[in-house]
């Protein structure tokens, strides 16, 4: 019985990191930046989409959740930088 909610526990968490999409208000400017960054919002999503799969794997998501203070996972805090350093503001 353990060992099921163990297991589901950990599979509903990397569930979760392969869903994560940034909450970006398109609208605001980062402080950074003149302009918003809006019309660029498609090709960075995927360019960061893609960096973070590249960096993470099952067990440094893990690894780094339960060390992390926010509870994000590798995953989520990789996306979120690169979201940010490309100039658009991060709500979530």
């Amino acid at each position: 019985m353990k060992k099921t909610i163990l297991m589901s526990a950990i599979l509903v968490t990397l569930l979760n990191a392969c869903a994560y999409k940034p909450l970006i208000d398109t609208a605001g400017r980062s402080g950074t930046f003149n302009t918003d960054q809006a019309k660029e919002i498609t090709n960075d999503l995927q360019h960061c989409k893609t960096l973070a799969k590249e960096n993470t794997n099952f067990f440094s998501n893990i690894l780094y959740w339960s060390v992390s203070p926010t509870m994000d996972t590798k995953y989520e805090s990789i996306m979120r930088k690169c979201v940010l350093s490309r100039g658009h503001s991060v709500l979530f």
